[in-house]
C-alpha cells in the first residue's frame, strides 16, 4: 500500500456479514500478513471445493443432498475468491499511483 489513507478488503466480514477493512501504511504488519494467510487458506480451500464438487457431479448415482452439499461449498469458495480478486485488484490500482 502506497498510503495510510488506502484500506485493504480483508479476506473475511463481520459476523453479520459486512465487509471488513484495514488502514496500514505497510503490507508487512500482522494483520496484513494474517490476511495473506486467510487469503492463502481460501484459495486452498476452493481448489479442494472444486475437485469434491467436479466428483460429486461426475457421480449419477449422486443423491440431492451430495449436490446441494456441492453448490453449498462451491458458493462459499466463490464468494471468498471474488473477495480476494476485489482486494487484490484495488492493491493493484492503488500501487500504480
Amino acid at each position: 500500500m502506497s498510503a495510510p489513507e488506502e484500506l485493504r478488503l480483508l479476506p473475511w466480514t463481520t459476523p453479520d456479514g459486512k465487509p471488513c477493512y484495514l488502514s496500514t501504511d505497510t503490507d508487512h504488519s500482522r494483520l496484513s500478513l494474517l490476511a495473506d494467510d486467510v487469503e492463502t487458506a481460501q484459495m486452498d480451500s476452493g481448489e479442494q471445493v472444486l475437485v469434491g464438487a467436479r466428483a460429486v457431479l461426475a457421480d449419477a448415482k449422486a443423491g440431492e443432498r451430495a449436490v446441494r452439499f456441492a453448490l453449498t461449498r462451491a458458493t462459499e469458495s466463490l464468494e471468498d475468491v471474488l473477495r480476494i480478486a476485489v482486494s487484490r485488484g484495488e492493491r493493484t490500482k492503488a500501487g500504480d499511483r
